[in-house]
């Protein structure tokens, strides 16, 4: 579905802790639509805004439970007991290039292994777009179940990362890519 047809769609949201601090999840009918790190409630608000205008109507909170499956699977990820999400995904708040980058990304590069900028530009047919790709990571909507935590600079660098580059550590070291920080 494309972001021109989503409008009106009821979307439901709740803030879940985890290991790496509170991460707010929305769910449209189509399935997972937007996680959120450091989910106080001021980044909370922000978002729900954002989602109210992308998607219309006002989100609420989760009222039928469609988010428990993905809850579920985060609870196993940060436990180590999950490897690779099968949640339902809306993929309405991205298109184009960064949809393209995100599925491939999604598909294509499992858990505890990396992929380069410039190489998952490669991947998706534009050898020379890993500045585009990083734009695709940042407007990333489903970060986590649409691990950007897994792509890196070419000369070995962390890269960036939308929920900080601490909480980017922390998760490649639950994937065993780095290691766990001493403190």
């Amino acid at each position: 579905m494309d972001s021109d047809d989503c409008a009106g769609r009821r979307v439901e949201w709740a803030v879940v802790d985890s290991p790496i601090g509170p991460l707010l999840l929305a769910a449209t009918e189509n399935g997972l639509v937007s996680v959120g790190f450091h989910a106080d409630r001021q980044v909370r608000d922000a978002a729900l805004r954002r989602l109210a205008s992308r998607l219309g109507g006002e989100p609420v909170e989760d009222a039928s439970g469609r988010l428990a499956e993905s809850i579920g699977a985060l609870d196993a990820y940060f436990a180590g007991r999950l490897r690779e999400f099968a949640v339902p995904l809306d993929w309405s708040l991205v298109g184009g290039f960064h949809r393209q980058v995100l599925r491939e990304l999604a598909s294509g590069v499992p858990y505890g292994t990396v992929v380069g900028y410039g190489e998952l530009a490669g991947r998706v047919g534009q050898p020379g777009a890993a500045q585009a790709v990083g734009a695709a990571m940042a407007a990333n909507p489903l970060p986590l179940v649409v691990p950007c935590h897994r792509v890196v600079e070419e000369g070995g660098g962390i890269g960036g990362f939308g929920g900080g580059l601490e909480t980017k550590r922390r998760l490649l070291a639950l994937e065993g890519v780095l290691p766990e920080p001493l403190f």
